[in-house]
């Protein structure tokens, strides 16, 4: 399609964001709601973790931005893109981009133009640690502009699709909230212990081993012979940053079926498995000592009595949230015997498995919709 490309510096002006002095307390905890990366688990910023008074505005480098417009990473989360559906402040990792013409651009095409454009920013991003992009950079992206009324045609029809993959993203998080309610209503309150099941610290019955961190010299991008994957946090999100290291030099194996703790964060204390391979220093395996099965635990550490309170009290470590060790360990786990265990996870894999379904389900949305994202837009 021959549509002409005008810079995203021509289209918005840009505006950034800062963050509040941490130290004092009169900028925080304000009525004005405050977005950093951590906000953006999906493509709308309806809500914020954290907020800040309007002293704390005043006396810092943050905007605020009212709703309606579009906000992009330019460290960390690079590649995200949300539209803010509330008046809110931005932090120093943030852009909010202002449509300097709606007759030009509109709003909705240019959001997804952004959002498919994720993977070209992502790509971009410099720093040994924190990966970030340029102001220069975000402002040449060239855009293609069709006219406005095809525009808004390509944007509502991405709507609708969209609109069908969330529906399916929020069946497999009703699912999740099933699971935990299901394993909570057999198992107890571990607290009150209602039923009466033996008492064990939790370092009793579960081991829990970090990882090891080999020489990055050791890192291939393939699958290779002799190699094994080296497995990080977000592999349990994405295969797309798979690395592998040389058999030898896997210290730290694990299977699918084993239990895996985030040990940093944000978010930190995530309880994960479905992988296999070595595991880097992020991650540790959580494994039975006796008498309780790797399923039981994973549900059994998502609990709030146990997981909220370690994220509650997780340490800093080298600038991160980290989980406090001996805190897991010492913690009183009522233990139900081998038998009623195996009856709770039975009736766990009958939902697991209506899980599973929507999960497939939801695989083919996304290629479709990323398929049909490209020909609505002349890729």
């Amino acid at each position: 399609m021959n549509w002409p490309m005008i810079s995203l510096g021509e289209l918005v002006d840009i505006k950034g964001g800062g963050t509040p002095d941490k130290n004092n307390s009169e900028y925080w905890n304000g009525d004005i709601p405050w977005a950093s990366v951590k906000d953006f688990k999906k493509n709308i910023l309806d809500s914020t973790l954290d907020s800040i008074t309007l002293l704390g505005v005043r006396n810092s480098a943050t905007s605020v931005i009212p709703a309606g417009n579009i906000i992009v990473p330019t460290r960390m989360a690079l590649g995200k893109v949300a539209i803010n559906t509330i008046d809110l402040a931005i932090n120093q990792d943030l852009k909010a981009l202002f449509i300097k013409d709606n007759d030009v651009v509109d709003r909705d095409y240019l959001f997804r133009w952004l959002e498919s454009q994720s993977s070209l920013i992502e790509s971009e991003g410099k720093g040994a640690t924190v990966k970030g992009i340029t102001l220069p950079f975000l402002k040449g992206l060239n855009v293609p502009i069709p006219p406005i009324n095809e525009q808004k045609r390509i944007a509502a029809i991405l709507d609708k699709a969209d609109a069908i993959r969330q529906k399916r993203e929020q069946a497999i998080k009703l699912a999740d909230d099933f699971l935990r309610a299901t394993f909570a209503t057999m198992y107890g309150n571990p607290i009150t212990n209602p039923k009466k099941w033996p008492v064990h610290l939790m370092g009793e019955i579960i081991e829990f081993k970090g990882g090891n961190q080999p020489p990055k010299s050791d890192f291939i991008f393939e699958p290779k012979q002799g190699y094994i994957r080296l497995v990080q946090i977000r592999d349990f999100k994405s295969d797309k940053y798979a690395t592998y290291i040389p058999q030898e030099k896997a210290k730290r194996i694990f299977e699918v079926d084993d239990v895996m703790i985030a040990r940093y964060g944000p978010p930190v204390f995530q309880i994960l498995r479905g992988l296999s391979g070595s595991y880097n220093v992020a991650l540790m395996k959580a494994s039975p000592k006796e008498n309780i099965r790797k399923g039981f635990i994973f549900y059994l550490l998502q609990l709030p009595e146990y997981h909220d309170v370690v994220v509650k009290n997780s340490e800093r470590t080298a600038g991160q949230t980290g989980v406090n060790l001996e805190l897991l360990n010492k913690f009183n786990v009522p233990l139900p015997p081998i038998y009623y265990q195996d009856e709770i996870l039975d009736r766990l894999a009958r939902i697991e498995k209506f899980k599973e379904k929507i999960e497939i389900s939801l695989n083919h949305l996304e290629i479709q919709f990323l398929s049909l994202q490209k020909r609505l837009m002349g890729f």
